[in-house]
């Protein structure tokens, strides 16, 4: 497999910090007025598409993030259930709830309000949104085909009529 150049090497880092091709050809130094195209080019060089592959790998070994670890995390948000994690008549997080279930909380508030019959305490727990956790994962398991692809063959018939 043929070296990466200089430029081309760079690219592949600069690609690796936002995965936009177009960002990354002018952030490596290619002409703003091309990159678009450049960027497109350069995504379908074998040697950049291994770079970018190898890259991405060393990053997940790295980082400890996978497709795995992802998806989990997104099926923890989307099969979580609020009434396993608090009790809703206190507004409190459950002693018995487990991590699967608390890494769906987004946030927790408590505030007090004083009254002169004491305090008033309002309580919020706010979990991530269920529907776009179960969307992304159903995207990456693929259930979900955004691109529409037609098949079907058309008869076409040329005749000479044109020229009466």
């Amino acid at each position: 497999m043929a070296r990466l150049t200089p430029k081309r090497k760079r690219f592949v880092e600069e690609y690796l910090v936002d995965l936009n091709a177009t960002k990354a050809a002018i952030r490596a130094g290619f002409s703003p007025r091309t990159a678009y195209s450049i960027g497109s080019e350069l995504l379908t060089k074998p040697e950049v598409e291994a770079a970018i592959m190898k890259a991405q790998a060393e990053r997940s070994r790295r980082t400890g993030i996978s497709a795995d670890r992802v998806a989990n995390e997104l099926a923890r948000i989307g099969f979580a259930d609020i009434t396993d994690v608090t009790d809703v008549d206190s507004a409190s997080l459950r002693d018995g709830a487990c991590r699967d279930d608390t890494a769906a909380i987004q946030s927790i508030k408590v505030r007090r309000v004083p009254t002169e019959e004491g305090d008033i305490v309002e309580k919020e727990i706010r979990m991530y949104d269920k529907t776009r956790a179960l969307e992304q994962l159903g995207r990456h398991l693929g259930i979900y085909n955004d691109k529409v692809r037609l098949e079907g063959g058309v008869s076409v018939v040329i005749t000479d009529d044109l020229a009466d």
